[in-house]
């Protein structure tokens, strides 16, 4: 069995011990060696060449944003996953460090019991793994391989040049999210005659700073969704982290978990509300995620006649939630992610 290669970098060491042993309780991982601060990271990181990193954010010396700077301007491709807080200056700095090029990040959350990082190895691992895949190392391409789509490219529909029936834009985006929502919604024009909505797996705090970081670079307004938020065109709705969004005749429900999903906030659960309220009247998008969700949904709302892109393979970082719902049969078409703001925008012109 082909063992993926981790570098593990904390300046605690305890951290550095307590994380290689949790990433060594999948035997698809060995970690290969550790450093203490990201000064040491850059050099290991460029010496040995791992096909994945786990980067603290505060060290001394070099802290991990810089190291991130350094690695990302050496050319290298391996990719980092951040290692971050739940507070929100920690969230902040984190949404800066996927700007910059960090494939995810980990939540510590040391002083939150159902939170704490080492309550998910599970979750750590299936997050290493789809950071490998976004490589460019034999084992990226191995992962890319597998995720290969089984089904045949649907026939874009061409003929759809714009439809006046539409009234709401609904995404759904997981890993490599941020920065694909943010080449998305650039190519959108402030004056957008419906509301978008926005449902990126991601805890409490990291969506607020990400409406935060997406306003500021984006033509539309952009907010974090509140409970009894009444949809306006030109503003989009960030699900918050940790609960579940879903529209209703009246607007915006947000709620807690009840069961409904592994993912909080949920791309089912929202799509499916909306599915509910508008039918065949949605334009929705599925973007670079791990895992399906959103699928069923999708397909339902793909059945009914919206109309439904899914992000291509080559541009996710994770090609999993697109996948899915390609081969379930619910996608018209198939873009980079370059492109499909400016053909939502055609669409709903």
């Amino acid at each position: 069995m082909v063992q993926y290669r981790v570098l593990v970098v904390d300046d605690s060491s305890f951290m550095r011990g307590a994380l290689t042993r949790m990433i060594e309780m999948d035997k698809r991982f060995k970690v290969i060696d550790t450093a203490e601060n990201g000064e040491v990271a850059v050099k290991k990181i460029l010496e040995l060449r791992p096909d994945v990193v786990t980067m603290d954010i505060e060290m001394p010396v070099m802290n991990g944003i810089e190291a991130l700077k350094k690695v990302i301007a050496s050319g290298s491709k391996t990719p980092i996953v951040m290692v971050s807080t739940l507070t929100e200056a920690g969230a902040q700095v984190t949404m800066e460090a996927l700007e910059i090029g960090a494939v995810d990040f980990i939540p510590k959350a040391l002083n939150d019991k159902d939170k704490n990082i080492f309550r998910g190895s599970d979750v750590i691992a299936e997050k290493l793994v789809a950071a490998v895949g976004a490589g460019s190392g034999q084992a990226a391409q191995q992962i890319q391989a597998e995720a290969a789509p089984k089904t045949a490219l649907p026939q874009p529909k061409t003929s759809v040049t714009s439809r006046s029936d539409i009234k709401l834009i609904v995404i759904g985006s997981s890993t490599g999210g941020p920065k694909a929502l943010q080449v998305v919604l650039s190519k959108l024009p402030a004056n957008l005659r419906v509301p978008v909505v926005v449902a990126q797996h991601m805890p409490a705090n990291f969506t607020k700073a990400l409406a935060k970081r997406l306003d500021e670079t984006v033509p539309l307004k952009v907010v974090e969704a509140s409970n009894g938020d009444v949809m306006v065109p030109g503003t989009v709705y960030i699900a918050p982290g940790g609960q579940h969004l879903r529209m209703t005749a009246n607007g915006i429900r947000v709620a807690d978990d009840k069961g409904e999903s592994p993912y909080k906030p949920s791309v089912d659960v929202l799509a499916g509300s909306i599915h509910g309220v508008l039918k065949s009247h949605v334009l929705a998008v599925m973007l670079t995620g791990m895992g399906n969700d959103g699928t069923r949904a999708f397909v339902q709302l793909h059945t009914d006649g919206a109309h439904v892109i899914a992000q291509d393979q080559a541009s996710s970082v994770v090609y999993g939630m697109p996948k899915a719902v390609l081969e379930a049969g619910g996608v018209d078409e198939v873009l980079p992610v370059e492109k499909i703001g400016a053909r939502v925008a055609q669409i709903v012109s």
